[in-house]
C-alpha cells in the first residue's frame, strides 16, 4: 500500500501479528498509518473462511423465548423508551441515541447466529434483517430474516445499519462506506461497533492485543480514521462513545501467557479480585476514551 485508502498518508510501521483465538501459530503482516493510526492486512488469506470454523463464538444457536417472555421483554423495551426500566439489556444502550421506531427497517451486517435480531424482535422491531455470508443457511421468521449474503451483495435500503463488530471483518473501510450511502434512506442512520486503536492495551501489549485477532480483523481504525470516512461519505458522525470490556485485558493476558482464547477457562486463569479489577478497570477506560473498541454513530446528510 503506496498511500493510506483513508487519509492518503504516506508513512506506515510494518507489523507482524499471530493467529492467537485458535493458536494456529499463523502469521500475518499488518501496517500501521502515521497519520491516522488505522491498521490494515496487507496479506488477506485467500480463504478466510477457515478460520471462522463452526465454534466461532458468534455462530452458536439463539435462545428463543416463549409467548409470555416475548411480551414481558417487549414491555420492557417500550418502559424503557420512557425512561422507566432500571434493569435492561446492554443493547438498549447501543440503540439509545438513535431514532426509531418499531417499523423502521434495519440491517444488522455481520449478524451470526441472529440473536440481537431475535432480541429486537421481542422488543417490538418489525423489519429486521441480518446479513453474513458465513452462516449455515438463510432463516426467517415472524419479524426478521437472516441472509446468507456478503455486505456488497445488499440490494434493499434501510432507515439503520449496524455493524456490530463485523465491520473490522470487511475489506477496504472506504468500499464499505461507499456501498453503505447507497443502502441508506434519507435521513438513514449508521452504528458500527469496532476495535479501536486508540486502545491503551495496543499501545501498551502490542501483538497481544486481544482484539488485533489476526487474520480476521482486516482493518482496525482509529476514532480519527471514523471521523474522516464519514466526512469522506456524507454521514454526520453525531455520537462516539467507549463500550469496552474486561476482555480487553484478561484476553491479552491469555495471549502472553501463550494460551489461545477458545478452549481455555478463564475462570481458571484469574481470580475473582483480578476479573473484578479488569471489570472496573474497563469502566474507567471507557470514560477515558483509551479502552479498547467504541460505538460510532452516524446519520446521512441531507442533499
Amino acid at each position: 500500500m503506496k498511500e493510506c485508502e483513508i487519509c492518503q498518508g504516506s508513512e506506515f510501521k510494518d507489523i507482524v501479528a499471530q493467529e492467537r483465538m485458535y493458536d494456529t501459530g499463523d502469521i500475518f503482516n499488518y501496517i500501521e498509518c502515521e497519520s491516522c493510526q488505522a491498521l490494515f492486512l496487507t496479506d488477506i488469506p485467500a480463504d478466510l473462511g477457515k478460520y471462522y470454523p463452526s465454534n466461532y463464538y458468534s455462530f452458536g444457536s439463539f435462545n428463543r423465548s416463549n409467548a409470555l417472555l416475548a411480551l414481558l421483554k417487549k414491555l420492557r423495551y417500550e418502559a424503557f423508551c420512557r425512561g422507566l426500566s432500571f434493569h435492561s439489556p446492554v443493547y438498549y444502550d447501543w440503540l439509545s441515541p438513535l431514532s426509531l421506531n418499531p417499523k423502521s427497517k434495519i440491517a444488522d451486517i455481520g449478524c451470526g447466529n441472529g440473536q440481537l435480531l431475535a432480541e429486537m424482535a421481542y422488543s417490538g422491531f418489525k423489519q429486521l434483517n441480518g446479513y453474513d455470508p458465513f452462516v449455515k443457511a438463510a432463516f426467517s421468521s415472524k419479524n426478521f430474516s437472516i441472509y446468507k449474503k456478503d455486505f456488497f451483495e445488499i440490494d434493499q435500503k434501510f432507515d439503520l445499519v449496524m455493524f456490530h463488530h463485523s465491520f473490522e471483518h470487511l475489506p477496504s473501510p472506504v468500499e464499505v462506506f461507499k456501498k453503505l450511502v447507497t443502502i441508506l434512506n434519507p435521513e438513514g442512520q449508521v452504528l458500527i461497533r469496532v476495535p479501536v486503536t486508540d486502545a491503551q492495551v495496543w499501545k501498551e501489549e502490542h501483538t497481544y492485543w486481544f482484539q488485533l485477532d489476526a487474520p480476521r480483523h482486516l482493518f482496525i481504525p482509529n476514532t480519527k480514521s471514523m471521523e474522516i470516512l464519514g466526512e469522506r461519505f456524507g454521514l454526520e458522525l453525531f455520537n462516539t462513545t467507549f463500550d469496552s470490556m474486561d476482555s480487553q485485558f484478561w484476553g491479552t493476558a491469555l495471549y502472553k501467557k501463550g494460551k489461545p482464547l477458545v478452549g481455555t477457562e478463564i475462570h481458571q486463569e484469574f481470580s475473582r479480585q483480578e476479573l473484578t479489577e479488569f471489570r472496573n478497570k474497563a469502566l474507567q477506560y471507557n470514560k477515558l476514551k483509551i479502552g479498547d473498541q467504541a460505538c460510532f454513530y452516524y446519520k446521512k446528510k441531507a442533499q
